[in-house]
């Protein structure tokens, strides 16, 4: 998929922008001076594919945290600044590979022209993080698409008359219609990588329904080159949303494609509990297959058949698709492990 050109913004060993590649990244939900819990939470986000993390900033102590922290991570880390720009220039000489700051509070050009001196000399990357609840107030009290855009074009150029240009973009509103379009105004105004989300997106499934509904036609369009699902949950369940997300608009292509309808009255096998667990068992395992659990004889054979391997249900029983031709009959008790049995060999 061709994305929106822009410049190249390292992070750490990491570079955003410039290329098809999208980065997923989360933030902790754990204080950052806890190190120990900071740093197992940052770990198993890693693990589940997160390609940065971010963490909160709130006093001296957290920012001298990132020191030690960084000794037991193996990804950038990106520290989160808000009010005070002194606990940004002690983030990055304590190790921070980005500082994400707020112009809507981080204070004067005097105080953005300190952090922007250590930020040249340590080469550390800048977001540029323009969220609706803070809007800079210079620019306007009601938070749209407009004024988001605008509180950014302020500071962009307030660090390019500074001489920095090592800086990643977001435009966060806490509605769909805003962060589309204040994200669309964006790939027109800048050519700095742009980092997506929804802000307080909200509790699980709604907060899912509204980040995929903003960042899905950013992300078709070509927009966007790191993202974050915000949730009200466990940042591993964010990497797993971005995950999929990230999969079913053709920019993950070595994750699991899960194909299963959504049960009616013709069905007569047990789906839901199959289909959760098939889907559980491909994501924990890293099985990059394209696999259906159909419930009735109208569509199952048809998507069994377009998968690698498939099952479609009717009267208690499944018959098993493999690369497109029916294999054989199967008890619904065998079903699962018939089915795992068959991934190995594939």
């Amino acid at each position: 998929m061709k994305r929106t050109d822009t410049i190249k913004v390292n992070v750490g060993n990491l570079s955003i922008g410039k290329s098809t590649r999208v980065l997923i990244q989360s933030m902790c939900n754990v204080k950052t001076s806890n190190i120990s819990a900071v740093s197992k939470q940052i770990n198993e986000c890693a693990k589940l594919g997160a390609d940065l993390m971010r963490i909160s900033v709130l006093d001296l102590e957290d920012a001298r945290a990132i020191k030690e922290i960084k000794k037991r991570i193996g990804i950038p880390l990106v520290a989160d600044i808000h009010f005070d720009y002194r606990l940004a220039i002690e983030a990055m000489n304590s190790g921070a590979d980005a500082i994400r700051i707020n112009p809507g509070n981080i204070g004067s050009t005097d105080r953005i022209k300190k952090i922007i001196e250590v930020a040249k000399k340590k080469k550390v990357a800048i977001r540029i993080g323009v969220n609706s609840g803070s809007l800079d107030k210079t620019i306007g009290k009601k938070s749209n698409a407009v004024n988001l855009v605008k509180s950014a074009k302020k500071h962009v150029k307030i660090f390019e008359d500074l001489g920095f240009r090592n800086i990643v973009i977001s435009l966060k509103g806490s509605n769909v219609k805003d962060t589309v379009d204040a994200y669309m105004m964006a790939s027109k105004t800048f050519n700095y990588p742009l980092h997506l989300g929804i802000t307080e997106a909200g509790p699980s499934e709604v907060g899912v329904i509204r980040s995929v509904a903003a960042l899905s036609p950013l992300l078709i369009n070509g927009i966007g080159n790191t993202i974050r699902i915000s949730l009200s949950n466990d940042p591993r369940e964010e990497i797993i949303v971005a995950k999929r997300l990230l999969h079913d608009v053709g920019l993950y292509p070595n994750y699991p494609t899960l194909i299963s309808c959504p049960t009616c009255g013709r069905t007569q096998v047990d789906l839901i509990p199959l289909a959760e667990k098939v889907l559980k068992y491909l994501e924990t395992n890293h099985i990059n297959k394209k696999v259906a659990i159909m419930g009735c004889v109208v569509n199952g054979p048809g998507e069994a058949k377009e998968c690698d391997i498939g099952l479609a249900g009717g009267r208690h029983e499944w018959v098993l698709f493999k690369k497109g031709k029916p294999i054989k009959k199967i008890k619904h008790e065998d079903a699962f492990n018939t089915l795992v049995k068959e991934l190995k060999k594939l």
